[in-house]
């Protein structure tokens, strides 16, 4: 099954809105290029055996071209894998039919984990009535929210889990989010978020020196929400968890 065209406008609902629903891989290809047409039926072969498991689309530089300087893209065929509205993998360039099986491992949440746990936000939103205090689910919807830049409503979300460590950094980037006038350098941070995640962290630990007080608490509470929404023995955590602790103390 190949995968649906999407452009710039459709680009928010198709990957990073529906990547809450199921992980959406995304092919940067053009028309020119080689590799990607060896790539293509590949690719799409090792989706479609997944059998509905993950989701693919592709965008084509030559005509979105805000897209390939929104996502970095330098050489072509260029993949992403999207997840809960954030990259989780990605390589470039034509490799094998077992590498790509691996990179759709990664991305792709175990079989009992889809089955226990559904990830649609009309499900979200049913749990929240139930027990607005349902921390997993308030992630979520949070998540899928400020995806959509709906920052107010994810902090009316959070609040009644506010207390839970995890939900800390959420809930400041979306006070962020919802205030801008607030401390605007913070918030252009992290709108590159998903682009360059390190890149964005890197910024975060230089707005420390100097900082107040009040900033500096501002930056640690997000930067721990990044930390949490990725692995705990990913590199970029390990990294720069270290360079907070020795620019906060």
């Amino acid at each position: 099954m190949a995968g649906s065209d999407v452009n710039e406008a459709e680009f928010e609902r198709e990957v990073i809105e529906a990547s809450y629903k199921t992980p959406v891989v995304v092919d940067f290809w053009a028309a020119w290029c080689g590799p990607c047409k060896q790539l293509a039926p590949i690719l799409e072969q090792a989706v479609a055996d997944r059998a509905g498991a993950v989701k693919l689309v592709k965008v084509d530089t030559e005509t979105n071209q805000q897209l390939a300087v929104k996502f970095g893209i330098q050489g072509i065929p260029a993949v992403k894998g999207f997840r809960d509205g954030q990259i989780v993998g990605e390589f470039t360039g034509l490799i094998p039919r077992a590498q790509i099986e691996q990179f759709l491992d990664a991305i792709t949440p175990p079989v009992a984990e889809v089955a226990a746990e559904p990830r649609d936000e009309n499900s979200f939103r049913a749990a929240l009535v139930e027990n607005p205090g349902d921390l997993d689910a308030a992630l979520a919807l949070a998540r899928i929210l400020l995806g959509r830049g709906e920052a107010t409503e994810a902090i009316a979300v959070l609040e009644p889990v506010r207390d839970a460590s995890s939900a800390d950094g959420l809930l400041a980037a979306s006070e962020l989010l919802a205030n801008p006038l607030l401390d605007p350098e913070i918030v252009a941070v992290l709108e590159r978020l998903t682009i360059d995640p390190e890149d964005a962290l890197g910024a975060l630990i230089d707005l420390l020196p100097g900082a107040a007080e009040a900033r500096r608490e501002r930056i640690r509470r997000v930067m721990i929400g990044i930390f949490a929404e990725r692995a705990v023995d990913d590199p970029i955590v390990i990294t720069y968890r270290k360079r907070l602790a020795s620019a906060l103390y």
